[in-house]
C-alpha cells in the first residue's frame, strides 16, 4: 500500500480470503496488492510475514483523516494480512523527487498532518513503527499515513523521532539533513522530536499543536556568501517562541500530552456522535411523515452503512444483519400504535394514522440504534469524525442538521402522515385502528 502505481499485474483468478487481487502495488514486508472486495470496492491488502499477528480490532479504532482506514484483516491462518482503504495518492518520496522539497504552507500541512496521524494511532495504544517517506501518501497536498502498527516492538517515542526525520525529508529531500538546512521556525520542533532521550521527546499531540502555528517561508532563506548559517527570529506565537529553552525544554510532560491527545479525540468523537444522532432524529422524523417510503429508505441506508463498515463481508452479510433486525423493529412498529390505542381510553380519541406513523418511527429508530443494533450508528460516527476534527466544519454541520431536525420535527407533529404509495394499506390501517380504539373505549 505504499504506492498507487502498478509494479506488476496479478492474476485476476488469485484471491486472498474474500478479496480478488488486481495488481501489485509495492514491496516492503510481505508485499501489498490492490484488490477488489466482495462488494467491488477497491482496497489495498498488506501481506504480512509468517508469525505476524496484527491487532486488527485496535487498528480499526484509529480514526483520522490523515490515516488510511483499516477495514479488515486476518491475524490467524496460514497467511496474515491487513486490508486498508485504498488511497489514490503518491508516496512522499516520489513527490519530493518529482517536485522538489516542500516549503511554506505545504510543509506546515505535512508536519501538522503527520503529527495528527501519530496522535490518533497512539491514542489506541498502538505505534506506527515504520513511519517514513515510503509510508506517507500525498493526497491533495495532505499526508495520509499507511501501513501502521505492523512492526512488533515499536513505541510512540520512536514514531516521534521518525516524524522528525520524515518532516526533514519533506523540507530538504534528506532525512538526515543538518539543522541549518531546515526553516528556522521548524528547527526547534525537529530538534525536540529527535532528542536522544526518548522520554524527552514531545508527544504527537504537542507536535500537531506546535506545527499548526508554524510560520514557514515559501522558499529557503538565502545565506550570506561565505558566512555562517543564519537563523531568522521566530515569529510571535510560533513553536520556537513558546518551547522552553535549556533543560526544561528538553523534557516534555509526555503524560500531559497524552491526556491532551485523548481529550482532543474524545471531543471530536463526541461531536461525531452528536452529528450521527441528528441524522437519526431527522431520519425518524421523515419516517413519521412518510411511513412506508421512510421505512424503505431506512432499510437501504442501514444496509449501506453496514456494507461500508464491513468491506470483507459484503452485501450478503450486511443485508442478512438488516433482515435479522426487521422482526425486532416490527415488534416496536406494532406495539407503539397498540399502546397509544390503549392510552386513548384515558386521554380520548387518537388519530389512527398518526398512531401508525409513530409506530413506523419507532421501528425506524430500532433499525438505527436500538440495544444490540449499533453498527449503522457507529459507521455514521466514523464517517462524521473527519468533520468533527475541524471546528468550523463541525459548527456548520451542527447548525445545518439542527435546523433540518427542527423542520422535520415540526412536520412530523403537524402534517398528516402519507402512506404513499400503498393507499390501500393506509385505509386498512385506519379502519383497523378505529375499530380497536372503539373497542377499547367501550371497555
Amino acid at each position: 500500500m505504499v504506492a498507487t502505481h502498478m509494479s506488476g499485474e496479478t492474476s485476476h483468478q488469485a484471491h486472498i480470503g474474500p478479496y480478488r487481487l488486481l495488481s501489485r502495488l509495492g514491496g516492503g514486508t510481505g508485499g501489498v496488492h490492490r484488490a477488489a472486495g466482495p462488494d467491488g470496492r477497491d482496497v489495498a491488502i498488506r501481506l504480512l510475514p509468517p508469525g505476524a499477528v496484527p491487532d486488527v480490532a485496535r487498528m480499526r479504532e484509529v480514526l483520522s483523516p490523515y490515516v488510511a482506514d483499516v477495514l479488515d484483516g486476518e491475524a490467524a491462518g496460514p497467511r496474515s494480512y491487513v486490508v486498508f482503504r485504498f488511497v489514490p495518492g503518491r508516496p512522499l518520496a516520489e513527490t519530493v523527487a518529482g517536485q522538489g522539497p516542500m516549503s511554506g504552507d505545504a510543509l506546515r500541512r505535512m508536519a501538522f498532518g503527520l503529527a495528527k496521524a501519530l496522535a490518533a494511532i497512539h491514542l489506541t495504544g498502538l505505534a506506527h513503527g515504520e513511519l517514513g517517506p515510503g509510508t506517507v501518501l500525498v493526497v491533495d497536498d495532505a499526508p495520509v499515513v499507511v501501513d501502521f502498527a505492523l512492526t512488533a516492538g515499536a513505541d510512540a517515542a520512536d514514531d516521534v523521532r521518525a516524524w522528525a526525520a520524515t518532516v526533514a525529508f519533506a523540507a530538504t529531500g534528506r532525512p538526515d539533513a543538518p539543522a541549518d538546512a531546515l526553516p528556522a521556525d521548524l528547527r526547534p520542533l525537529v530538534a525536540a522530536a529527535s532528542h536522544p532521550d526518548p522520554a524527552a521527546r514531545p508527544a504527537a499531540a504537542e507536535l500537531a499543536e506546535a506545527a499548526s502555528r508554524l510560520k514557514l517561508p515559501a522558499a529557503p532563506s538565502a545565506r550570506p556568501a561565505g558566512g555562517p548559517p543564519t537563523a531568522a527570529p521566530s515569529a510571535p506565537g510560533t513553536f520556537a517562541a513558546e518551547w522552553p529553552s535549556g533543560p526544561a525544554g528538553e523534557r516534555i510532560a509526555s503524560d500531559g500530552a497524552r491526556e491532551t491527545a485523548a481529550h482532543e479525540m474524545a471531543v471530536a468523537q463526541g461531536w461525531a456522535r452528536l452529528l450521527a444522532a441528528l441524522v437519526v432524529v431527522a431520519g425518524v422524523g421523515v419516517v413519521i411523515m412518510l411511513p412506508i417510503a421512510g421505512l424503505a429508505l431506512t432499510l437501504v441506508a442501514v444496509t449501506l452503512l453496514r456494507v461500508a463498515g464491513t468491506t470483507a463481508r459484503g452485501w450478503a452479510w450486511a443485508l442478512g444483519r438488516t433482515l435479522l433486525t426487521v422482526p425486532y423493529a416490527a415488534a416496536f412498529t406494532v406495539a407503539v400504535p397498540l399502546g397509544l390505542a390503549a392510552a386513548s381510553a384515558v386521554g380520548g380519541k387518537l388519530d389512527s394514522l398518526t398512531a401508525c406513523a409513530f409506530g413506523a418511527g419507532a421501528g425506524a429508530a430500532v433499525l438505527w440504534t436500538a440495544p444490540g443494533v449499533s453498527a449503522p450508528r457507529r459507521q455514521l460516527e466514523r464517517m462524521f469524525l473527519p468533520v468533527a476534527l475541524r471546528p468550523r466544519a463541525v459548527a456548520a454541520a451542527v447548525v445545518g442538521l439542527g435546523v433540518l431536525c427542527l423542520l422535520v420535527g415540526v412536520g412530523a407533529m403537524t402534517m398528516t402522515p402519507s402512506f404513499s404509495p400503498t393507499y390501500g394499506l393506509q385505509r386498512t390501517l385506519e379502519s383497523s385502528m378505529d375499530r380497536l380504539q372503539h373497542a377499547v373505549n367501550r371497555v
